[in-house]
């Protein structure tokens, strides 16, 4: 996995819009590796979005190539047991990356309070930056976000959906 704390500058990036059983689905990649996975119902804002996120970069359709890193994405979010073996271009403030490093080392089917992933980083009061952490993250189900949840257990606020969060955490569990 390869780390950068630094925005996409004037590098180039492939992506490529597609369709997964929760909706559109977009995939990036920089030359270090997958740099966004985004989810929504309306693949044109998913591409502002990109474009937001990554504004000096120059956006390149996807080709033969980066349709197998589509292919293996899309593979991944409708079965996450196989895992994700593919290099990440993880983007994000120290803070984010601590959060994000905890959510991956939650098993797949399990869940974890805010403020549990806040202790797990050592910062026992900052629950509420954790959630910020969460909705700042691009790469959905590589970083998965979607294994937070309230401290009662109760799923609450998702960036691409509770129900999508949902379905993510039940095919996770076998359900």
């Amino acid at each position: 996995m390869t780390i950068k704390r630094e925005t996409l500058a004037a590098a180039s990036s492939r992506f490529a819009l597609g369709e997964c059983s929760l909706g559109a689905i977009l995939i990036a990649a920089s030359a270090q590796g997958v740099c966004a996975i985004l989810i929504g119902d309306d693949p044109d804002r998913l591409a502002r979005d990109l474009q937001d996120r990554f504004p000096r970069a120059a956006l390149i359709g996807g080709d033969a190539g980066f349709e197998r890193i589509v292919a293996t994405v899309v593979g991944f979010v409708e079965a996450p047991a196989f895992g994700l073996d593919l290099p990440l271009d993880i983007r994000g403030t120290a803070f984010q990356q601590r959060v994000w490093q905890a959510l991956r080392e939650i098993p797949a089917g399990q869940t974890a309070s805010y403020a549990e992933i806040a202790r797990r980083i050592d910062a026992p009061k900052a629950a509420r930056a954790v959630a910020g952490a969460c909705a700042a993250n691009a790469l959905a189900v590589a970083i998965p976000c979607h294994r937070a949840v309230r401290n009662d257990g109760q799923l609450s606020g998702y960036r691409w959906g509770v129900e999508r969060k949902r379905a993510l955490l039940d095919r996770e569990a076998g359900r």
